[in-house]
């Protein structure tokens, strides 16, 4: 007599399941079995049917199961300042349209309508993870936890007062204040945020260092992005802010440095061996000029190498699908080499690397029994991805974010058959239009 089968939550039988790990693997008619928000087996379809009785199944017939996107580097509140200076270098871009900008609007409300924004793009999207780094991170959390979204939230530290902090020791007791209140919350971890080298100071790095320690949370920010910043750095300091960063103890695992478009294969070397992170942005360093990131030597080094979006002011989307292809191809052009940084390669640092970058590696970013059920369905039966003679290549290669049909985060469905669950569009485009007539109207351009 064979066993009856076992009661389960959700069956999900997809033509292809891209599990990422093991890397480069494709699964035929395979079936992800979810229980309790977390995946408990991947096997055959056919064998599916006979071992589980799901409370909810969902077939794909002619779609791809991937592990959710994760974006490793995004400032998702300028989701508000999508488009606002266009076609600036970096420096200009800041300093005289996005800075003052901020400064006019940034508080609770404007931080809350641009969250939801984001997500809402990033769902629809195939993104479920967010690597955030932005100001009010309670109001940032407070957002995500509302709209069921995984994400770390960075805790901002800068050498100057903004409308969240005004002080070293304010940015400081507000980070820990916000760190302490996340403890519990199943989607949401947090990480320090500095934003630069050129705006925190050795004694602050110092505070960081020590703290990131205790609290066992990575240190994201902006370092390496133009070869300006480290012209400047090397004038002010006698060093390249890497060394800098090196001599403050700050090269290790927890680092997850953003851009790295300006490296030295020593530089690149002493990342391998540390265990840094590194996350390329190449849609936003190629908008703003800023330079290109190495991809294929730090692949080839074993880096950990991840990709962002960066935010929509400097993008202008969050388009992971979109961020994949251009960094493969960018990789390529920076190498000189058709082989270099893969599809395979480019999807894995799309979604496990991003996870294990932000300390997620053992929860998210592959399809593997035991982690969470943060999951993304895309249709390949369009016109504009026929023929398909490999998955991989046709995801990262020809594949739009507009063919994501299904999004689960943590086996909730954030995403059935292209319509997001549980928000309100409306809404939120009203919202965003109320910003961009207050925005445009105090902008110098």
């Amino acid at each position: 007599m064979s066993p009856s089968p076992l009661s389960v939550d959700l069956l999900i039988e997809a033509r292809w399941v891209v599990p990422v790990e093991p890397h480069g693997v494709v699964l035929d008619d395979h079936a992800v079995i979810v229980n309790g928000g977390e995946i408990v087996a991947i096997v055959p379809a056919d064998e599916a049917r006979s071992l589980y009785a799901p409370r909810e199944r969902v077939t794909l017939a002619e779609h791809a199961l991937i592990p959710g996107l994760v974006n490793a580097h995004t400032h998702n509140p300028m989701t508000l300042l999508r488009g606002l200076a266009d076609d600036l270098p970096l420096m200009t871009w800041l300093q005289e349209h996005i800075w003052p900008a901020e400064g006019r609007v940034m508080g609770p409300d404007f931080i809350r309508d641009g969250v939801e924004l984001a997500v809402a793009e990033m769902i629809r999207g195939g993104t479920t993870c967010a690597n955030e780094n932005y100001f009010f991170p309670d109001v940032i959390a407070a957002t995500y936890r509302r709209m069921g979204f995984r994400a770390v939230v960075g805790l901002p530290v800068i050498d100057f007062p903004t409308p969240w902090a005004k002080t070293a020791d304010e940015y400081f007791q507000r980070a820990v204040e916000v760190h302490d209140a996340l403890r519990d919350e199943p989607l949401l971890s947090t990480a320090f945020a500095p934003h630069a080298p050129y705006t925190v100071s050795d004694e602050n790095f110092e505070r960081l260092r020590v703290l990131a320690e205790q609290l066992d949370i990575p240190i994201h920010l902006h370092t390496h992005e133009t070869a300006q910043e480290v012209d400047e750095a090397v004038a002010k300091d006698g060093m390249r802010p890497f060394e800098r960063l090196k001599k403050l103890g700050l090269v290790n695992e927890r680092l997850i440095a953003v851009h790295m478009t300006q490296l030295t294969d020593g530089e690149i070397a002493a990342c391998a061996a540390a265990g840094v992170s590194v996350v390329h942005c190449p849609e936003s360093n190629l908008k703003l000029a800023s330079g290109f990131c190495p991809a294929e030597k730090l692949r080839r080094a074993g880096v950990n190498l991840c990709i962002g979006t960066d935010g929509c002011a400097s993008n202008n989307d969050l388009d992971m699908f979109g961020e994949m292809r251009t960094a493969a191809l960018l990789a390529k052009a920076v190498a000189g080499d058709a082989a270099a940084f893969d599809a395979a390669s480019a999807l894995r640092a799309a979604t496990l690397n991003g996870a294990r970058a932000i300390g997620l590696g053992e929860r998210v970013g592959s399809i593997e029994p035991g982690k969470r059920a943060d999951l993304a369905a895309v249709r390949l039966d369009a016109l504009e991805t026929q023929p398909l003679y490999h998955v991989a290549s046709q995801l990262v290669y020809a594949t739009g974010r507009h063919q994501v049909s299904d999004v689960w985060i943590d086996g909730e469905r954030k995403l059935a058959d292209t319509r997001l669950v549980g928000v309100d569009i409306d809404a939120i485009r009203d919202k965003a239009r109320g910003w961009r007539q207050r925005i445009a109207a105090e902008d110098p351009a």
